[in-house]
């Protein structure tokens, strides 16, 4: 039951992760670096935006500071994800450490998008749907990589789908979402932080700005959605 469940849920991350993947697996490619590559980084990097970011990484010879400098900033957001995880993941036992990892964007979402259904183990739906999601990427960049040592392909936008997700995912969220307020400041702040840092740094300070806005209005956010459950009873 949370084998199906999770599989139900994640379909349309299949969709997306397999599209995305071969994406990442066509640019890796025709960089010069074999199917072997591809398949290693999305086990154990499992990155997707930093995997994109890594193909002009490794093609440009980046060194190591700049490389982990590079990740810290793409992926700072998950620092946050994770502080939000600690209650659902405490009594997850020797599966805690994989689903730390294999925690994406994505996955976050379908993770903390309602209670499961009765008759579903809630512990299980979240390590089948994790597994799951990164089995796909794999699968997609494999390919991808695959089908670019075969055919000759102009790889130019290829590396603005992630973006594309993440907008797809934002919009998702908002449509599900009864209290929009949080959306609103997240996007309010990064689009300050970007305006003073520039594109290449409003990252990090965007995440810590969001943080501290967020706990600062933490006790009116949460009054306002007890108030907007109560209204729906």
């Amino acid at each position: 039951m949370s084998i199906r469940y999770a599989f139900k849920r994640s379909l349309p991350v299949m969709a997306g992760y397999l599209v995305l993947g071969m994406g990442f697996g066509i640019l890796l490619e025709a960089k010069g670096y074999s199917v072997v590559w591809a398949f290693v980084m999305s086990v154990f990097i499992y990155a997707g935006s930093m995997q994109y970011v890594a193909v002009d990484l490794l093609a440009g010879g980046a060194s190591l500071i700049s490389a982990a400098l590079m990740t810290l900033m793409v992926n700072a957001r998950h620092l946050f994800y994770g502080i939000s995880m600690i209650d659902r993941y405490k009594d997850m036992g020797a599966k805690k450490p994989y689903l730390v990892f294999a925690l994406t964007d994505e996955t976050y979402s379908l993770v903390c998008s309602g209670d499961v259904p009765e008759g579903v183990d809630q512990k299980k739906y979240f390590f089948w749907v994790s597994l799951m999601n990164q089995s796909y990427w794999v699968i997609g960049s494999t390919a991808g990589a695959l089908i670019g040592s075969l055919l000759v392909f102009n790889t130019a936008g290829i590396d603005f789908s992630m973006t594309a997700l993440f907008i797809v995912v934002f919009v998702e969220q908002w449509k599900s979402a009864e209290n929009h307020l949080s959306a609103v400041i997240g996007v309010t702040v990064s689009v300050i932080c970007l305006l003073i840092f520039g594109p290449e740094s409003f990252l990090i300070p965007s995440m810590i700005a969001i943080a501290a806005v967020l706990t600062a209005l933490r006790k009116i956010l949460d009054k306002k959605e007890a108030g907007e459950g109560k209204e729906n009873e």
